[in-house]
């Protein structure tokens, strides 16, 4: 009777291990505000330009960094994000989405 009980005691135990290893996978991540990836795209564009100086677009690209972070500023973020992402794919680097 005894053997019974600790193979169910295992049994019950390993249930509520695979059902909370499953919870915890399924947690949802908060997407990033527009906001804040007009912030994190401006500063991939600056380390992009600091490791790709000798691009023959960086006057472009610096060109459309400053437009798409005046965009961002002036409450049109989405055609902020736009500039920058282009800016980076100028130097021939792509933009870094932490949301996917």
């Amino acid at each position: 009777m005894q053997r019974f009980w600790i193979s169910v005691m295992g049994a019950l135990l390993s249930i509520s291990l695979i059902t909370a290893a499953a919870g915890a996978s399924t947690a949802k991540v908060v997407p990033l505000t527009r906001t804040e990836r007009c912030t994190n795209l401006s500063r991939q564009v600056d380390e992009a330009l600091e490791t790709h100086a000798a691009a023959t677009q960086v006057t472009a690209a610096k060109a459309l960094q400053r437009k798409g972070n005046r965009f961002c500023a002036n409450k049109k973020q989405a055609q902020g994000i736009r500039m920058l992402a282009n800016a980076l794919k100028l130097l021939g680097v792509a933009p870094i989405d932490p949301d996917q």
